[in-house]
């Protein structure tokens, strides 16, 4: 009995502790539907506050036709300048359309973890780790060709909105957005098989972790780089090694596995700015684009000359420097054919190089866009290869007649440099190859339909620019980092 007297309040403290866990889960089930239908809620308020707009900007025109007429028969009939003043101000002091803002939520505190309301979005972040992932499922998803039309344009950095056609806005399966950023979001990219994603931000952190809870978190992880990330890429053959390249002219190579970085390299000074790293698919080698800096008011004004580097992944030494003339523009952006035998480069003098890897020799090249280009990649059938320029254009190019367009959109409505610090837009393919996804300086970003029925769709809102995109490599799955500081992965149909 003496043996059992002292296990009896612990038992029972254990079942207390099991019954509270039980009510807090049941708590935050609760909540999370709550949450789903406010935000259902919130989507109705946003059409009709669309609809509103649209009846507004209508009565307005309609006033304005009639205000111009009564106007014309008032001076006519002899009335004074001043009458007619009076009228005016009175039409210009009509009531403002209603704001419909985001909903908020008191914080909530559960047992093993903190629940804050963010926009009604349940944000949750563990004890043991400083990663928030808020998920969204939207039921019913509808494939792109019978997503609802919402009669709106697109809206700016502070969501007010742009002139420009009306896309659909994409539905979506299920969403998630992450919190463990608090700089603007500069870089995101799946891994090689999708399971996991890194994620940088312009302080100089980059954040390792999985949206999938049937994935291990043993990867997730923070690392610290000292200056503003630039470029990152993931080694397509181990899916282990993320190469991340800075501002200062430093390239690391973090072991996910190890969980430390196994090499550090450096550009030199000369070239401080490492704008694109790229891992061949094939080869245990990588390519950095990196920069000379120079006085600019913009970000690519602050470029200066190009150097194209050839890296060991083995040795982790450099190989080789690709030549591009004498004091070559620099290059922004890079991608590898699917057998790494081709390189393809962008410049910030519009043009696109392409280079023979085993010769280390440039094959071709042309003239592409009227200003710097800005992102460039291969179509998947690797008969074309995408451009999209500081100007606010996509153009598919031939490879079979280099300088022939074979599709093209103008995305300039998306685009202001005013808006975005960096001006670094990118953009990415699905695995199909049949939707383009597009960095923003609106809160949407858009995505096009490459050769097909549909213009487009705009993907779900953030709070602030969206800054860097990307795709998941087999599934409709996309990254969208933004300027808010969160990233989101969103399912679509």
């Amino acid at each position: 009995m003496s043996l059992t007297k002292p296990r009896i309040p612990a038992l029972l403290k254990i079942s207390s502790e099991k019954k509270t866990v039980n009510c807090l889960k049941k708590d935050a089930e609760q909540l999370n539907q709550k949450l789903s239908q406010l935000q259902t809620l919130l989507e109705e308020k946003e059409a009709q506050l669309c609809q509103m707009r649209m009846k507004t900007s209508s009565a307005a025109s309609v006033m304005d036709t009639r205000l111009l007429k009564s106007k014309n028969s008032m001076s006519s009939n002899g009335l004074r300048k001043e009458d007619l003043h009076l009228t005016s101000i009175q039409q210009d002091c009509s009531p403002a359309t209603p704001n419909l803002g985001g909903i908020k939520l008191d914080p909530e505190q559960a047992y093993g973890g903190q629940f804050e309301t963010i926009s009604g979005s349940i944000i949750s972040e563990s004890a043991h780790d400083s990663m928030s992932l808020s998920t969204l499922y939207v039921e019913g998803g509808v494939s792109a060709g019978n997503t609802q039309v919402l009669q709106e344009d697109s809206c700016d950095e502070n969501g007010r909105d742009m002139p420009g056609e009306a896309f659909p806005e994409v539905k979506v399966n299920f969403q998630e957005t992450f919190l463990g950023h608090t700089s603007s979001i500069s870089r995101c990219r799946f891994s090689a098989s999708g399971n996991n994603i890194a994620s940088a931000s312009i302080d100089g952190t980059v954040r390792i972790w999985t949206y999938e809870p049937s994935t291990p978190a043993s990867r997730n992880a923070t690392i610290y780089c000292g200056a503003e990330i630039m470029s990152l890429d993931w080694d397509l053959k181990s899916d282990r090694l993320l190469l991340i390249g800075t501002a200062d002219g430093g390239i690391k190579a973090w072991n996910v596995d190890a969980k430390r970085v196994v090499c550090d390299l450096n550009t030199g000074e000369a070239f401080p700015s490492v704008l694109d790293i790229k891992c061949s698919p094939v080869e245990p080698i990588f390519v950095s684009a990196a920069a000379s800096r120079r006085n600019g008011s913009s970000y690519i004004d602050s470029l200066g000359f190009a150097s194209l580097t050839v890296w060991n992944m083995k040795t982790w030494k450099a190989m080789t420097v690709l030549p591009l003339g004498e004091d070559p523009p620099a290059i922004t952006s890079l991608c590898f054919n699917h057998n790494g035998k081709i390189l393809a480069a962008s410049a910030t003098d519009g043009m696109i190089h392409m280079f023979d890897m085993s010769a280390g020799l440039q094959i071709t090249g042309w003239p592409a866009h009227d200003s710097a280009i800005s992102s460039i990649l291969f179509g998947t059938d690797e008969t074309s290869i995408f451009s999209l320029g500081l100007d606010g254009k996509v153009f598919e190019w031939s490879l079979q007649n280099p300088g022939q367009v074979l599709w093209s959109r103008d995305c300039q409505r998306f685009f202001d440099p005013k808006a975005s610090r960096h001006c670094r837009h990118e953009m990415a393919l699905d695995a199909h190859g049949r939707r383009l996804l597009v960095t923003s300086s609106s809160v949407k970003a858009p995505i096009y339909q490459v050769r097909g029925p549909l213009e487009g769709m705009k993907t779900l809102a953030h709070n602030a620019a969206i800054t860097t995109v990307d795709w998941h490599p087999t599934l409709p799955i996309f990254l969208t980092g933004s300027a808010d500081h969160s990233v989101r992965v969103s399912s679509i149909p």
